[in-house]
């Protein structure tokens, strides 16, 4: 019997301690891409080439949704891992909040791939349609379109919820607003009728750009073929994206079954639904832009570049000189 108990302890300091190095490699994840991001929402702020650009208006929104949707997510992890209680109003608040900007991204997705269709589609009036009164407009657009399903769950838990349960604490996750079956059932439906939209929409952007891929002359094919890609990027991203709206129905099975399979199934969620498609933003636009890139690596080395790219030019240029000389 004491066998068995030592037995038990040590599988539970392993289970602890692998348990520990995943959460701190999430940690060591989380800080690359926040690091990443934050370098490339200031690499857009100083060039006003990028901030006059719907195109990277668009990009930095999506940075800055993600930066934030990332450094919430992993409070509310670690939160959910170690069962700490909060108390129930600042949980619904930030639930409320996670919930917009989880709705945020994929809308802004989609109008990254409507941008694309308007560039190749119709270049000649891609000038009148992108002003700034329309990148206005349309961020005002997606904005109330993120805040309508969120808004209304929040008034609808306010409505079903027990009034002594506001001032009492508990384990803060999404599905503490969804007291009702009929609230997660309208969750759904709402999410199955955005999600068709959304889907309905990229197909559309995606054989309009084909089409206009196999018509293009040769000089104008590497530009529509490279926005045939981005789209294409973008979908992938999205179903990411959508993915995650249906991660908690399914940790709350594990989450009444075992709660070591729930904190594993928890991790991997959070790695695969939540730190990827926030990896693909930086690497369709930050990486795959020329234009962004050059600028990007400029401030990512401090503008040494430009130094030793002067000097490897001088270097270059003095054995020229001495043999004409």
């Amino acid at each position: 019997m004491q066998n068995s108990g030592n037995n038990n302890n040590t599988l539970n300091i392993n289970f602890s301690r692998i348990f520990m190095q995943k959460v701190m490699m999430v940690q060591i994840l989380v800080g690359i891409f926040l690091y990443v991001n934050c370098l490339m929402i200031f690499t857009f702020l100083k060039k006003e080439i990028f901030r006059e650009d719907t195109r990277y208006i668009l990009f930095a929104q999506t940075l800055l949704v993600d930066s934030v949707l990332l450094v919430l997510s992993d409070v509310m992890l670690i939160w959910n891992t170690y069962l700490y209680p909060i108390h129930m109003i600042p949980c619904i608040i930030i639930c409320t909040f996670v919930t917009v900007l989880t709705t945020c991204t994929p809308l802004t997705l989609v109008a990254m791939c409507l941008e694309r269709y308007v560039a190749i589609c119709m270049p000649l009036r891609h000038a009148d349609i992108s002003t700034s009164r329309t990148r206005l407009l349309g961020l005002l657009i997606i904005w109330s379109l993120s805040c309508i399903g969120p808004l209304f769950t929040f008034v609808a838990f306010l409505a079903v919820v027990h009034p002594g349960a506001l001032f009492s604490s508990a384990v803060c996750t999404v599905e503490i607003l969804y007291e009702q079956d009929w609230q997660a059932q309208m969750r759904i439906v709402i999410l199955q009728l955005l999600f068709l939209t959304m889907t309905l929409i990229i197909v559309f952007t995606y054989i309009k750009i084909m089409i206009a891929a196999r018509a293009a002359s040769t000089d104008k094919k590497k530009s529509t073929n490279k926005s045939l890609r981005t789209v294409i990027l973008h979908a992938f991203q999205l179903f990411l994206c959508i993915m995650q709206f249906l991660n908690p129905y399914i940790e709350i099975v594990f989450l009444k079954l075992d709660i070591s399979v729930y904190g594993q199934l928890r991790y991997a969620n959070f790695v695969i639904f939540i730190i990827a498609p926030r990896c693909l933003s930086p690497l369709i636009y930050g990486l795959r832009d020329e234009k962004f890139f050059h600028v990007l690596k400029h401030y990512a080395l401090f503008g040494f570049d430009t130094f030793f790219s002067g000097l490897f030019n001088k270097w270059k240029v003095r054995p020229i000189e001495t043999k004409a000389l």
